[in-house]
């Protein structure tokens, strides 16, 4: 009898949003998003409603690639410049995932997003509640980049920075720390810290003193360094950068 109430158990029944986000893909949301886009296969067959029953022997996948019960994997990314930071694009373009094409590394998300024209380090999970962890507003995590603009900002512009700057669209935006890391006679590389996750943040902090991004790299996020990762390379964290990253303010 016990052996028969574990095989109910286990063939219980869910919606297939949820055994997604169970398996620590992605939020709900995000899952119901990619069913109705019928980038989710069940058992073959692309399902279309979030609410499709699912058991713990349904064979699920997302863009063509299985999901399973994957123990956590936590990855990092150098992106290169020209990617989007998304598993499939309507517009053909080239995404991250091309730089995790490895058999052996399960289906992981990434933790926030770098736009098609920035670079640098790019975290991916499949530990849905990590990643929340470090996209959460209220911890205020420091993600570091190394910015080159046009022109070479004076130390008051840099000041503007930090003070708060109300862009065109009338949102007040600033950055946490701006330092100029060296500059020639046309542009400078600026090293700025942000504790906000603001759409196109520095971008538009940079347009609104007319000192427009040339190029814009991402060289870490709370304790983390992307260091010498090369270019489209990728590579495991450590269980002390896991934790790191967990604790980090």
């Amino acid at each position: 009898m016990r052996g028969l109430r574990s095989k109910t158990h286990e063939l219980r029944r869910i919606g297939l949003a949820r055994a997604l986000s169970k398996q620590g893909l992605c939020s709900r949301s995000v899952a119901t998003t990619w069913i109705l886009a019928g980038r989710v296969r069940v058992d073959g067959k692309v399902v279309r409603s979030p609410e499709a029953p699912t058991t713990a022997e349904s064979r699920i996948e997302v863009d063509e690639r299985l999901i399973d019960s994957a123990p956590p994997v936590y990855v990092m990314l150098n992106k290169p410049r020209g990617l989007v930071t998304t598993a499939r694009d309507e517009r053909d373009r080239g995404t991250v995932y091309e730089c995790l094409s490895e058999p052996a590394l399960p289906w992981v998300a990434p933790v926030g997003r770098l736009d098609q024209a920035s670079e640098g380090l790019l975290l991916f999970t499949n530990d849905s509640e990590w990643a929340a962890g470090l996209l959460d507003p209220a911890r205020h995590l420091a993600k570091t980049y190394h910015v080159q603009v046009e022109g070479i900002p004076s130390a008051a512009v840099c000041a503007q920075w930090v003070a708060g700057i109300r862009v065109r669209d009338g949102e007040l935006l600033s950055a946490a720390a701006v330092s100029v890391l060296r500059h020639g006679a046309r542009n400078a590389w600026l090293e700025v810290s942000l504790t906000e996750g603001r759409n196109r943040q520095l971008r538009r902090l940079c347009e609104a003193v007319e000192h427009p991004v040339l190029r814009l790299i991402r060289v870490a996020i709370g304790p983390l360094q992307l260091g010498t990762l090369a270019k489209g390379a990728w590579r495991y964290l450590e269980a002390g950068e896991v934790a790191g990253l967990r604790g980090s303010p």
